[in-house]
């Protein structure tokens, strides 16, 4: 079996396709993903702090990556356009950064895995945008898809 076959997102040619979920039935989707970014120890202070000039970090990367969920389908090509019923991003400050994870559901006829993940890097990116004028050693990794259900309605 060629790789062109086991690829959703291909024709029999190879070429971009999007995947025609309209047979689908409707059931309950929920995904989650998480990330983290490692900061400097002067960074997390200032974060704890407030002291940013670009104001109330981990508000404004919670927002962002919500946002992110919401438009997944304008970024990745293939993606459909989902009505959501939830999207969430919730920022925690560790020792060495910040995780962020994502909680994304819809009653649809395709998963919102990509939302979840979209969700994640959009926020940590918020993350990164506003610390990269104190920050220059920041790493962004470790995103991956946590949770990923469908239940039958």
């Amino acid at each position: 079996m060629s790789l062109t076959n086991k690829f959703s997102h291909t024709d029999e040619n190879g070429k971009a396709n999007m995947v025609d979920v309209g047979d689908k039935p409707l059931s309950k989707r929920v995904a989650k993903a998480s990330g983290h970014i490692s900061l400097s120890q002067e960074t997390i202070v200032l974060i704890k702090e407030n002291g940013l000039k670009k104001g109330d970090l981990l508000s404004v990367a919670q927002i962002a990556g919500i946002m992110a969920a919401k438009k997944t389908y304008e970024l990745i090509p293939l993606c459909h356009q989902l009505l959501l019923n939830k999207a969430d991003v919730r920022l925690t400050i560790a020792e060495d950064g910040i995780r962020a994870e994502s909680y994304v559901s819809c009653t649809g006829n395709t998963g919102v895995e990509m939302e979840a993940l979209t969700a994640v890097s959009v926020a940590l990116l918020t993350v990164y945008d506003m610390c990269k004028a104190v920050d220059k050693q920041m790493i962004i990794g470790g995103i991956e898809l946590i949770e990923k259900t469908k239940t039958s309605l």
